[in-house]
């Protein structure tokens, strides 16, 4: 694997050579030249070792030529493959048969749609698909006033990059005509969702929010919308991410946060949360490298999942980090979110990081007998809340407790060098998106501010190969460490972006949920998260449905998004 990982590191590090090589490549390299490597390296070289040197890096250009001369797809990863699990550790192992995600049959009381009623906008899962095995509502009705709604609100939301209208209605009605033959696909049968547009859908743009690519068409169906395509899941729109995967600016605007339109959602899973949140649609599909699951969930009062690294196949879509890359459903709740992660996790041919392991999801089970650990700031007898986020935290922590929860104080303690980890992610990142750099068609980004992608790409080419593995051991180090300090607790109840630990679990694959757990004083939500243990997350499930059950904050939604639109049928009474 050190080989391997060096041939990639050099493709990357060894860059540096360019940016000083003389524009006519007959020319040779200078001791001179050598001279301005000392203080980009940390390292001091002799005269008589940069002449040394000189020959080897007089080489680069050609290599670097020679392998640009190579059309290398987006989604072709690095001969060696990232594995979260500790040494010594085992997966769980997959049983011959486990239980699906059984739920009851939901309450809908009388269910009558007017032009001023939202309701159904903000059912959940379980609640559509009762009035549709009722015989109350079909999965073209729904299809239809779910396109509504993103028509009617998603501009102003500046959530959508495409509605798959024919797509849509062609699957709602083969789904109806399943259901009257008595076939029932599962939970989600019928039931319309929206794709983060980094997914690949066939005959569809997949724009991955980014001017460059906003006309790019990929022959072929990501995984999980396949997955989801067998699960009778309704797939109706595209929806909108920041430019490749950071933040929520891209190609046609910024996608607004649905409590506060002055605000942006947050990113990158932008419309995927904002369209959740407004109830255009019952849920959708994010992804998170850094955050991109849970910063937007926290924005927008939506409820996240995070699973861990290599339990959703990441096989059709856009690749920014092959080692930190992760989909995970974006929902109303933690049940919702079960019922769509149930249907998409799974081992994947086409994706060799994937992992098969059983989820047993449970309503039921309860937080008695759990050891939750909390930041052990907030666990001093002495401690008085410094802040609103504090204070609502505090709240969270003692529904944990009042449930049955055992809470202990815990921190994550290490003494590696995580301030440099971030380089991890944009060096894969620069190298996934080398064609964009080298073509210059990273002027057309919207965004081009210091701290946006197209200058992160360009500086990342000045990041050495050696540093690179480096950083890349240190990283097992740490997955080592962290997995060591998590067996101590059942998971981990925080506020979302506490100190390192968004960074930390990033970085070692572990999985995490996030839900709101209250408003600011301006009355935007904010929300908790809980960690867990690599392949627990029907635990983590399990503890954020029973706070968040307590809570009660996931039932309000944004006031100006409440408005009704009719189905425009009789059959639904």
């Amino acid at each position: 694997m050190s080989l391997k990982s060096f041939l990639f590191g050099l493709l990357i590090g060894a860059a540096i050579g360019v940016a000083f090589y003389f524009s006519n490549n007959s020319s040779p390299f200078s001791s001179g030249w050598l001279d301005t490597t000392d203080d980009l390296l940390g390292l001091e070289f002799t005269l008589e070792e940069r002449d040394q040197m000189r020959e080897d890096v007089a080489e680069y250009p050609e290599l670097f030529e020679s392998l640009r001369g190579s059309t290398i797809k987006n989604e072709i990863a690095p001969a060696f493959v990232f594995n979260p699990i500790p040494v010594g550790v085992q997966p769980p192992n997959r049983r011959e048969s486990y239980p699906a995600v059984e739920l009851p049959s939901a309450t809908v009381g009388d269910f009558t749609l007017s032009p001023e009623d939202s309701r159904l906008a903000f059912m959940s899962l379980n609640q559509l698909q009762t009035l549709m095995q009722r015989g109350r509502l079909t999965s073209v009705e729904l299809t239809t006033y779910v396109l509504g709604r993103l028509t009617l609100y998603g501009e102003t939301l500046e959530a959508v990059t495409q509605l798959l209208e024919e797509r849509a209605l062609a699957q709602a009605q083969q789904m109806d005509q399943e259901r009257a033959r008595g076939q029932i696909r599962g939970p989600l049968h019928g039931i319309p969702w929206g794709a983060k547009d980094l997914l690949a859908v066939e005959n569809t743009r997949t724009t991955w929010g980014a001017t460059p690519y906003q006309d790019q068409i990929i022959n072929e169906t990501a995984t999980v919308v396949e997955k989801l395509d067998e699960a009778g899941a309704v797939l109706v729109a595209k929806l909108t991410l920041g430019a490749l995967a950071y933040g929520d600016i891209w190609y046609g605007g910024k996608t607004k946060n649905p409590w506060d339109l002055e605000q942006g959602s947050s990113g990158s899973s932008a419309g995927s949360a904002a369209s959740t949140s407004a109830g255009l649609v019952p849920f959708a599909i994010g992804t998170e490298t850094l955050g991109s699951i849970v910063s937007p969930s926290v924005r927008t009062g939506s409820s996240g999942l995070r699973p861990t690294f290599g339990r959703v196949s990441k096989h059709g879509a856009m690749a920014l980090s092959w080692t930190m890359d992760k989909i995970g459903p974006i929902t109303r709740s933690m049940e919702d979110a079960a019922l769509v992660f149930d249907a998409i996790h799974g081992a994947d041919l086409l994706d060799p990081t994937t992992f098969d392991a059983p989820f047993d999801y449970n309503r039921k089970r309860s937080l008695e007998g759990l050891t939750i650990g909390v930041p052990s700031t907030f666990m001093d007898e002495t401690y008085q809340p410094e802040s609103w986020q504090d204070s609502l935290f505090m709240q969270t922590v003692r529904v944990a407790q009042d449930a049955g929860a055992t809470l202990v104080a815990f921190d994550f303690e290490h003494n590696l060098p995580l301030e440099g980890m971030f380089s991890l992610l944009t060096v894969e990142a620069a190298a996934a998106f080398d064609e964009l750099t080298r073509s210059g068609d990273d002027d057309q980004m919207v965004w081009q501010e210091p701290q946006a992608w197209p200058n992160s790409f360009r500086a990342a080419r000045f990041f050495p190969a050696v540093e690179w593995i480096q950083l890349n051991r240190i990283r097992s180090m740490l997955i080592q460490t962290i997995h060591e300090q998590i067996q101590a607790v059942d998971m981990i109840l925080a506020p979302p972006f506490w100190r390192q630990n968004l960074l930390i679990t990033n970085l070692t694959g572990h999985p995490s949920v996030v839900f709101p757990d209250g408003f600011s004083p301006e009355g935007k939500p904010t929300g908790v998260t809980i960690i867990g243990h690599l392949f627990d997350e029907q635990r983590i499930l399990e503890a954020g449905h029973v706070i968040e059950q307590d809570l009660g904050i996931n039932t309000q939604h944004p006031p100006i998004f409440t408005g009704g639109l009719r189905i425009q049928s009789s059959s639904v009474d």
